[in-house]
């Protein structure tokens, strides 16, 4: 009997663990960073273009999608279902009963409704309007035309309709923060006080912004998942300098870190860390765009000569500590889309001469790369490639410029190369849509890439009702892509979260690994702040 009673014991137990019981998860706060640049700027989701405001933003707002990161996928949020007309441009929701703001009012279509209409106000300057564009109608409030977004519809206070001019799945856009559903009048208001004591109806309330040193947020009692979040407290403190969250995290101060280049290899051989580190690559392609217009680069095989002639792997061993993953591709492996049986340029040396040669360019050229100063992707990358490029008789130029001002050449087509971490995510075919030959450099198709082949691989991808279908013209299109190499493929982002071994809930967020939903996240007893 003692020996059931003990079996017994340790099977409530187990269940309170892995439920949220008392002996695991209730209460208690964590402690997190907010480690991009300085202060935060707003916490109006709608009006600021900033990650770091994101971080925060996240926790305290929701929208009518979130991003799954177990199934990397967005899923819905704040309406529970959704059906889809045949031609795909009409989206029917139905939205959750009993959604409370902070401020407790219930939530409504209507809320839905006007926060859309206000992203798309030309006086809000929202980075979050490319999100809704493709909205019927929402063209014309940008532009100033219109008052009110014609292609959202109210049927009653928890249905409404959205016609689209494209097919497209719209869960990828209104899944973002800055596309947050808010309360009205808490922006009637005044709009200067919400950015600094925002309303929204995420698992956290705002409680305290601290400038330049912290934000504290509290748990949300009527937020709408019942019993969550588990923990009472969230605090992000603004750490911009790597070297004090490691000494933080370390001290015990902080819960969990985002770990740098430099910390990578150090907590890897830590046995108290090198366990209680998550890592994904994110949707960010690193590459080398080739300018078609200057005349080596229009050949595909010099193109194809560079990227083999590059050993992209002893780059990232030696200089980015292993943090990163290899490319092959434009699509990361996070990517719905990537494709396994895809393998790299191998580094050839012999082929990589033979492809000059044939291309006419066995004596060689020069060419400037203009780059930003950023350690993973910046002109010290382009500089450890000089003596790759020399066996091929190339000459590399670095020129370091400014992230903003690197933007504005590439928008504007006058460079020889770039290097650069572009967005390869979340949703595939938008992604891939950036190098149609009818995208223009402006838009982002740098390289003024064109391939028929590849535009018709997208068209079928996009006309498809078959998400198997749709998955293998993208991943064709993608193939194309690689071939015509209108970049040097380098990596994807490896990005890497530390935690402490009381904490349970950091999730491989593979769109930006620091946008964690902590509604479900845990503390064990063992936690210091329990």
């Amino acid at each position: 009997m003692k020996k059931i009673g003990m079996l017994l014991l340790a099977a409530v137990t187990a269940f309170l663990v892995t439920t949220g019981g008392a002996l695991a998860s209730s209460g208690g706060t964590f402690i997190f960073c907010a480690p991009y640049g300085g202060d935060l700027f707003s916490l109006d989701m709608h009006k600021t273009s900033r990650t770091q405001d994101y971080i925060v933003g996240l926790n305290i707002n929701r929208s009518l999608y979130r991003w799954d990161a177990d199934q990397s996928k967005p899923v819905l949020d704040l309406a529970t279902g959704v059906t889809i007309s045949a031609d795909g441009k009409t989206y029917t929701f139905t939205l959750r009963k009993g959604v409370k703001f902070h401020n407790g009012r219930t939530l409504t279509a209507d809320d839905v409704i006007w926060s859309y209409n206000r992203i798309a106000q030309p006086k809000t300057a929202s980075s979050a309007a490319s999100y809704i564009a493709n909205i019927k109608g929402a063209d014309k409030v940008m532009e100033g035309t219109a008052k009110t977004i014609v292609g959202l519809h109210k049927m009653d206070d928890l249905t409404f309709t959205m016609e689209l001019k494209h097919p497209v799945d719209i869960g990828y856009a209104l899944c973002k923060v800055e596309t947050a559903i808010v309360p009205r009048e808490a922006l009637e208001a005044g709009e200067a006080k919400f950015a600094t004591n925002p309303v929204g109806c995420g698992p956290f309330k705002f409680v305290k912004w601290v400038r330049g040193s912290e934000v504290i947020l509290e748990k949300f009692d009527n937020y709408y998942e019942e019993g969550k979040p588990y923990i009472d407290k969230l605090i992000y403190k603004i750490m911009p300098e790597g070297a004090a969250r490691d000494i933080a995290f370390r001290a015990g101060e902080l819960d969990a870190n985002i770990v740098g280049a430099s910390q990578y290899p150090v907590y890897q051989r830590d046995p108290q860390i090198k366990d209680h580190m998550i890592e994904v690559a994110e949707m960010y392609t690193r590459i080398i765009g080739f300018n078609s217009e200057f005349k080596p680069f229009a050949d595909k095989r010099v193109r194809q000569a560079i990227n083999h002639a590059i050993n992209a792997e002893l780059i990232i061993k030696k200089l980015l500590k292993n943090k990163a993953v290899p490319a092959t591709g434009f699509l990361p492996t996070s990517s719905p889309a990537y494709d396994t049986a895809m393998k790299g340029y191998e580094y050839n040396l012999t082929k990589a001469k033979a492809l000059m040669k044939e291309a006419g360019y066995e004596k060689g050229f020069t060419f400037e790369c203009i780059a930003t100063a950023n350690k993973s992707w910046g002109v010290g990358i382009v500089e450890s490639l000089i003596p790759f490029m020399k066996r091929i008789n190339i000459t590399i130029k670095p020129q370091q410029l400014e992230g903003a001002a690197l933007g504005e050449r590439a928008r504007t087509g006058k460079f020889d190369a770039f290097i650069w971490s572009i967005e390869s995510g979340p949703d595939p075919l938008e992604t891939l849509n950036r190098f149609r030959s009818t995208t223009p450099v402006s838009a982002g198709n740098y390289t003024a890439y064109a391939n028929s082949d590849y535009d018709h691989a997208l068209d079928m991808a996009a006309a498809t009702g078959s998400a198997d279908e749709k998955l293998s013209w993208l991943k064709k299109a993608n193939r194309i892509l690689f071939d015509d190499a209108p970049f040097w493929f380098f990596n994807y982002n490896k990005a890497i979260i530390a935690y402490q071994p009381w904490v349970n809930g950091i999730k491989p967020v593979a769109i930006e690994m620091m946008l964690q939903d902590f509604t479900n996240l845990k503390l064990d007893e063992s936690s210091p702040r329990k």
